[in-house]
């Protein structure tokens, strides 16, 4: 299992797909953008009083939150396994201005094999990011470390809840974690937990309606020593 930005809607599985760079690449060819383009609510509401610094966006997709971060002042570097979504971004990033696209940068990776410098970010987004138990504690581990002291530690993710709505989530319990699962996983003594909650908020699902879902909020702050 890969880098997953997001798990795929709409599509029918008897096991999980194997989401490499080749369905994504697929994936995000299939049409001319696959998001909005607008920042991720919950970075928005949790990353915008931060003081900007350098910072680290992990499965980047089209750039939307990288973008929205430079915006207010951040040196982002985004990350994805897609080079066509990492394409979008970048020219996204170009059509804001050069003051803002010499901000940011781009790296394609798998994040299976990514290790981030240490103690390097003093915000690390991981938005929706989906990996299987397992690999996903892995992936928040190597995540955790690439923060700097003083810095934040930002998890969002789909709740397990949203499996029993018309989102029409993938039925793997296994790609999901609890707030407390994720915050577990790390070593707390470490951090100060701001926030660990399953955090509702109304969206549109494929059939039109609107419908209560639930983000899987984690946000950390790093003890400065």
């Amino acid at each position: 299992m890969t880098d997953a930005t997001s798990h795929p809607h709409g599509h029918e599985y008897s096991s999980p797909p194997i989401m490499d760079e080749a369905f994504w690449d697929e994936r995000y060819g299939s049409r001319g953008s696959l998001w909005s383009g607008d920042p991720n609510p919950q970075l928005v509401r949790e990353a915008q009083s931060l003081q900007p610094g350098v910072g680290l966006d992990v499965g980047c997709g089209e750039g939307g939150d990288a973008i929205w971060l430079a915006q207010l002042g951040w040196h982002v570097t985004g990350v994805d396994i897609s080079s066509v979504a990492l394409a979008r971004a970048r020219a996204h990033a170009a059509q804001t201005g050069s003051d803002l696209a010499d901000r940011l940068e781009w790296l394609h990776v798998d994040l299976d094999d990514f290790i981030p410098e240490p103690n390097s970010y003093s915000l690390v987004s991981a938005q929706f990011v989906h990996l299987a138990t397992g690999q996903r504690e892995d992936l928040h581990r190597r995540l955790a470390d690439a923060v700097a002291p003083g810095g934040t530690l930002l998890i969002v993710s789909h709740d397990l809840s949203d499996l029993g709505t018309t989102m029409r989530r993938p039925p793997f319990p296994e790609f999901f974690a609890t707030p407390e699962e994720t915050v577990n996983a790390l070593p707390t003594d470490e951090w100060l937990v701001v926030v660990a909650e399953a955090r509702p908020r109304r969206a549109t699902d494929p059939n039109g309606d609107q419908i209560t879902i639930h983000d899987a909020v984690v946000r950390m702050q790093r003890h400065d020593h």
